[in-house]
């Protein structure tokens, strides 16, 4: 008999694989998203300290559209400022095992208009 996956485990499993080959370094770290039913999540980390850099969400009251696409871009562009004061121009996307359209897209094109570059 064939165990069928979760779709969380089948993302988890992709994000590992995706992992695997990425990391961020203090000259160019990790832009990791992270994707809820109800909101989005983008932190910059730099993987050798294991320190968050720069971090947005739909949580935050500033960032008041949710998790939609329209919050995913406001979150994109938040995340990317804050980065952008912390002298970070250039990162690593990492999508999070998430496929790479609607919400995710939408949070990375804001973060490349307000600067950062992936």
């Amino acid at each position: 008999m064939i165990k069928k996956l979760s779709r969380d485990h089948h993302r988890t499993k992709i994000h590992k694989r995706i992992r695997a080959r990425i990391a961020g370094t203090p000259e160019r770290p990790r832009l990791a998203v992270y994707r809820s039913l109800k909101h989005i999540y983008a932190q910059v980390i730099d993987d050798r300290v294991g320190r968050t850099i720069a971090a947005a969400s739909s949580t935050e009251k500033s960032a008041k559209k949710g998790g939609n696409a329209a919050g995913a871009k406001e979150v994109g562009r938040l995340v990317a400022e804050r980065a952008i004061e912390k002298g970070i121009k250039k990162v690593v996307f990492d999508r999070g095992g998430y496929m790479y359209h609607g919400r995710l897209k939408a949070l990375a094109d804001a973060a490349r208009q307000a600067g950062l570059e992936f």
